[in-house]
């Protein structure tokens, strides 16, 4: 009689789980209403960040003098700071070293704070199109 009722109990709480598991579950429908122009500008938005070269970015400029230099200046500044692009511009008769390419002034701002603990002749500029020159 005994393993009769753990029998009867064990199902019980078998089907009240099974029963009170099936009541709360929830389905629903998800409407997503946006303005018909947020795609096109969303791929507008990725063709402009394609462009590296935009004449719109700053740049911090950390070394200015000979080719030596500016080799000299490029390793230094990689090894100290690896996250960030640097290249070697040539403008008659020196030789550069352009770093980043930033979207903000403030961005360029926070970088130069920490450029400037290694290199402290280092400043902010925006390159002149070259569509205009």
């Amino acid at each position: 009689m005994n393993t009769l009722k753990i029998k009867i109990n064990s199902f019980l709480v078998f089907c009240l789980v099974l029963v009170s598991a099936n009541c709360f579950a929830q389905q629903g429908n998800v409407t997503i209403n946006q303005d018909k122009n947020i795609s096109t500008l969303l791929s507008l938005k990725k063709e402009l960040n394609k462009d590296d070269k935009a004449s719109d970015r700053y740049k911090i400029q950390i070394y200015n003098g000979n080719r030596a230099g500016a080799t000299s200046a490029q390793k230094e500044f990689h090894s100290i700071y690896g996250d960030w692009h640097s290249k070697i511009v040539f403008d008659t008769p020196n030789f550069k070293i352009w770093a980043g390419n930033f979207r903000t002034r403030l961005e360029a701002d926070r970088a130069l704070k920490r450029i400037k603990r290694n290199f402290p002749s280092a400043f902010i500029f925006k390159p002149k199109s070259k569509k205009n020159s």
